[in-house]
């Protein structure tokens, strides 16, 4: 009697597999025109907010698990990808008047 073909693992194949992080970040033709016009400082304000949101989340992979399924080289490579953007967002969502009051005490 023939044995029966293993069904593939879920783990293998469910939708948290994730993709070596070192592959380029995901983008249309809107966020290469919204960096352009933002290096060129000719970016209208949606503009800047696309070319910021692309950096923070597609190339940054900010809000991405800094753990990688496929082994510690990848999740010290994609941790690294995640720095830039973890700094971007801690300064964008400092509270300036409070920081501003402890420089002055």
């Amino acid at each position: 009697m023939k044995e029966p073909t293993p069904k593939p693992s879920r783990r293998k194949t469910g939708p948290w597999v994730l993709p070596p992080p070192w592959l380029p970040a995901e983008w249309e033709m809107a966020d290469y025109y919204s960096l352009k016009a933002l290096q060129a400082g000719t970016a209208t304000a949606e503009q800047q907010k696309r070319a910021l949101k692309w950096i923070i989340v597609n190339a940054c992979a900010t809000y991405d698990l800094g753990w990688h399924p496929d082994g510690a080289h990848q999740a010290t490579f994609a941790a690294g990808r995640r720095f830039p953007g973890l700094q971007i967002v801690t300064a964008l969502n400092t509270n300036l008047s409070k920081l501003r009051n402890t420089e002055n005490a």
